[in-house]
């Protein structure tokens, strides 16, 4: 049941007036939040954190969902706050069935503390080997 959603229940309410009938009760569900995931429609939304060599190279990662835990591939060059659909992961449709919804997970590239001089120069190195400058398109359209 969704959030808001009204549920009639015959018969269950009050005695009616002047030896009436018992009326109908009616519940109104509230539901509460979820430290992890979010609800949007059939949908589950779910922000997960990845490392900065599992976004550049991609792979697989486990990932939880309301069934359980699931793997996820994590293509090649993810970017942080990309969104990634796991299909029919998402909570079972009130109004049709046999259809679920997809968990909606958005990616966010979690950036290491460099604490070590190793570390700064593996960096250095990969920033002269690739020199792409990601702010060029913005400059472009100044």
């Amino acid at each position: 049941a969704k959030n808001g959603s009204r549920l009639r229940v015959p018969g269950k309410g009050n005695a009616g007036t002047n030896g009436g009938g018992p009326g109908d009760l009616y519940l109104i569900i509230r539901t509460g939040a979820h430290p992890v995931f979010t609800r949007q429609a059939d949908d589950i939304l779910l922000t997960i954190p990845v490392t900065v060599a599992e976004a550049a190279l991609g792979g697989r990662i486990e990932v939880p969902t309301i069934d359980g835990r699931a793997q996820l591939r994590i293509p090649p060059g993810t970017q942080s706050g990309q969104k990634l659909r796991m299909r029919e992961r998402g909570v079972p449709s009130a109004t049709k069935d046999g259809v679920r919804g997809d968990q909606i997970v958005t990616v966010e590239v979690a950036v290491p503390q460099v604490r070590d001089e190793r570390s700064r120069e593996i960096l250095r190195e990969f920033a002269r080997l690739n020199p792409d400058d990601p702010r060029e398109a913005l400059w472009a359209k100044v």
